[in-house]
């Protein structure tokens, strides 16, 4: 066991062999620096469209790079050869995941710390790398919760009486949030949208039917939280 442990530690054929504890430090650092920077990305998101793929990239993505830099370790010579592996790697279809890009990162920067002969970097990187992330989709890292239901309407009524849908949008939810609210000509009446967090989520159908014995509601539409947001 010494022999092989001796062997692993020691079997980098590259002119600077790679130093383990730096590399191991380095990926643990660049790991929770991720981790802030994505929980901050989630506390602060306000769009409409939010990825939990794009998330977990933000955890990922620092340690490919804390592998790639140790792979090319001031070496010229290695740093033109990664720019011909990109130039090489011409993607016939559109990644539309950023996870699946970060995976094709992973597999350029192992393959670069192979054919640069630095093998103990090759395997603790794969190993380090993909207990990430089966920790990211075990844990469902980078879900949030924060509504249940987006409804969309036309409301044809006055401005001034839209408390009394709100009433009826309140009876329901939790939380209630007007998203977006639309006019065009004076006379037209409002496009709204609005974002609930319902009291009881097996309900929608009472809500919905409610909502259109409202006088003034037209053109009703309703659509899950799971259903905007990319996974």
């Amino acid at each position: 066991m010494d022999e092989l442990t001796s062997l692993f530690f020691s079997a980098d054929y590259s002119a600077q062999p790679i130093n383990v504890a730096a590399l191991l430090l380095g990926l643990c650092l660049a790991f929770l620096c991720g981790l802030v920077i994505a929980w901050t990305y989630m506390a602060t998101h306000a769009g409409l469209s939010y990825s939990r793929s794009f998330v977990n990239s933000l955890v990922v993505i620092p340690m490919i790079v804390t592998v790639v830099m140790m792979v090319l370790n001031n070496n010229l010579v290695t740093a033109f050869g990664l720019m011909a592996v990109f130039a090489v790697v011409r993607f016939r279809n559109i990644l539309r995941d950023t996870l699946d890009t970060s995976y094709v990162l992973a597999v350029l920067a192992v393959g670069m710390a192979a054919g640069t002969q630095r093998f103990s970097l090759a395997v603790i990187a794969t190993l380090t790398l993909m207990a990430v992330m089966f920790f990211l989709w075990y844990t469902a890292f980078g879900s949030r919760h924060r509504y249940d239901l987006i409804v969309n309407l036309h409301w044809s009524r006055p401005m001034a009486e839209i408390p009394m849908l709100a009433r009826v949008l309140q009876r329901h939810s939790r939380s209630m949030h007007c998203a977006s609210q639309r006019s065009g000509e004076p006379s037209a009446g409002l496009d709204l949208s609005y974002r609930l967090l319902l009291r009881d989520p097996d309900r929608v159908a009472d809500l919905l039917a409610e909502l259109r014995e409202v006088e003034g509601v037209s053109r009703l539409t309703s659509m899950k939280a799971e259903q905007e947001s990319e996974l």
